[in-house]
């Protein structure tokens, strides 16, 4: 038979249960996750320093710094110590990163780049880069290098830079002399790239390309420039699409060279022949459908405000403005609108277009946004080709050979006046836009650019 506890024992236990409960010492642990938010409201440093305090801790669970700033609590508290404006006033902000190093550069080769030899001097040197691949290539020389350095890696970059170079003949030589230099620079010239005379970034990445894909790339220019039928004349234009440069070329000779950006990866500019018909100042420009549906529509949606803001206004087919509020922007038709940006500062032209009618609606133009000329990669646009130093362009074409006469200065002068004036030319300037990522010129000299729209695949196998 159990014997029924005690009234002192029962008194004894339920005393112990009320000091408990008054200490709540087994309850702190789930009842303190309140009490982290209070102290993270100080101007502190992130709250994630004193988490891993609180396993360190000895004490036992009835302790305070237990309950304060237990391991699990700690965790939603850190959002609520980066939110207080004292703390961000507080925190210095870092340094911008400086943008990094301009590595290519502009040509300076009066050679154009397209030649109506080009052709046979590109497939004459498709055959030589095969023989080098049947050969076995070129080593790779893998290591950042400059004038100075001295060893085996040394010998390995003179051995591959004579794969090219008939011009380098000691490949043994493990020391870094001034006839390695002329050479680095030599190639480095060739790929479009400062001629610094230093083996690193692009130049290193470019020396490692294999001679399979150098001969890839010759080979299929030759073969893209097989179909390519350019009536050329004393004056024309060359834009070399990899290059992302615009030769005016006279007599044979580049006298003018500008930088261009040109289409991305999804909106490649095409290769084509064409004539340059007029310049026109100031201009309008016409929004392209594919434009309207995947771009402005979009933002209509979000801001009705935004072909007001962007100076653009919508015409229906007979010529006359219509209120973009009254548009559905969700629907197919609004594609079947004319969108027309009116002219100045922030068109999306600039102040010159090159008119050169051709199928694919495209043409050379400036840009309001001329700072994106100082990118290595200029690989932006729609397809149309922007070209810094449009004015000179436009002088040249307008310096009485072709038809009319303007000056930069009169050009200057037009485009400040705000008047719109298309000026024709009396005799049009041959235009051709390829896409050549090796080609060799007349004299034999073999260049390369990297094949960004990846067309170069021959046979399955593509540029590496």
């Amino acid at each position: 038979m159990k014997k029924t506890p005690s009234v002192s024992r029962l008194g004894f236990l339920i005393g112990a249960l009320l000091s408990m409960l008054a200490t709540g010492a087994p309850l702190r642990a789930e009842t303190a996750t309140p009490e982290p938010a209070a102290a993270s409201a100080q101007p502190a440093p992130t709250p994630v320093a004193p988490a891993p305090a609180a396993p360190s801790e000895p004490a036992p669970v009835t302790s305070a710094p237990v309950t304060s700033a237990p391991p699990v609590s700690a965790a939603p508290a850190a959002p609520q110590a980066t939110t207080p404006a004292p703390v961000q006033a507080a925190v210095k902000k870092p340094k911008p990163k400086p943008a990094p190093p301009r590595e290519t550069a502009l040509s300076d080769d009066p050679t154009p780049a397209l030649q109506p030899q080009t052709f046979f001097t590109t497939s004459k040197a498709a055959d030589r880069y095969r023989q080098i691949v049947d050969r076995g290539g070129w080593p790779r020389v893998g290591v950042s290098l400059r004038p100075g350095a001295k060893g085996a890696a040394v010998s390995t970059l003179r051995r591959r830079l004579a794969a090219e170079d008939d011009s380098l003949v000691d490949t043994a030589k493990e020391k870094w002399d001034a006839d390695l230099t002329a050479a680095v620079k030599r190639f480095q010239f060739r790929l479009g790239l400062k001629q610094t005379g230093v083996v690193a970034g692009a130049t290193l990445r470019e020396l490692d390309v294999p001679a399979e894909t150098r001969f890839h790339q010759l080979e299929s220019t030759a073969q893209r420039l097989t179909a390519f039928d350019f009536a050329f004349g004393p004056r024309y234009i060359v834009v070399n699409i990899p290059s992302t440069a615009v030769d005016a070329v006279e007599d044979d000779r580049v006298v003018r060279r500008y930088a261009a950006i040109v289409g991305d990866p999804e909106h490649h500019s095409p290769e084509l022949h064409a004539k340059v018909v007029a310049v026109n100042i100031n201009p309008t420009w016409t929004v392209p459908v594919s434009i309207i549906k995947n771009e402005i529509a979009p933002k209509m949606l979000k801001d009705p405000t935004y072909l007001q803001r962007s100076h653009i206004r919508v015409l229906n087919g007979h010529g006359e403005e219509v209120d973009p509020r009254s548009i559905n922007w969700a629907s197919e038709r609004a594609a079947q609108y004319t969108l027309r940006q009116d002219s100045g500062a922030d068109n999306s032209l600039g102040s010159i277009r090159i008119s050169m009618p051709n199928s694919h609606s495209v043409y050379m133009h400036d840009t309001p946004s001329r700072n994106l000329f100082a990118n290595d990669y200029r690989f932006l646009s729609h397809g149309c080709v922007r070209v810094q130093g449009v004015v000179d362009l436009a002088a040249w074409l307008l310096d009485g050979e072709s038809g009319p006469q303007m000056s930069k200065d009169d050009i200057n002068a037009k485009i400040a006046s705000g008047e719109r004036e298309e000026v024709r030319l009396t005799q049009h300037v041959p235009v051709a836009w390829v896409y050549m990522t090796g080609w060799a010129s007349a004299d034999g000299l073999v260049h390369f650019r990297d094949d960004v729209y990846h067309l170069d695949e021959i046979s399955g196998i593509a540029e590496q």
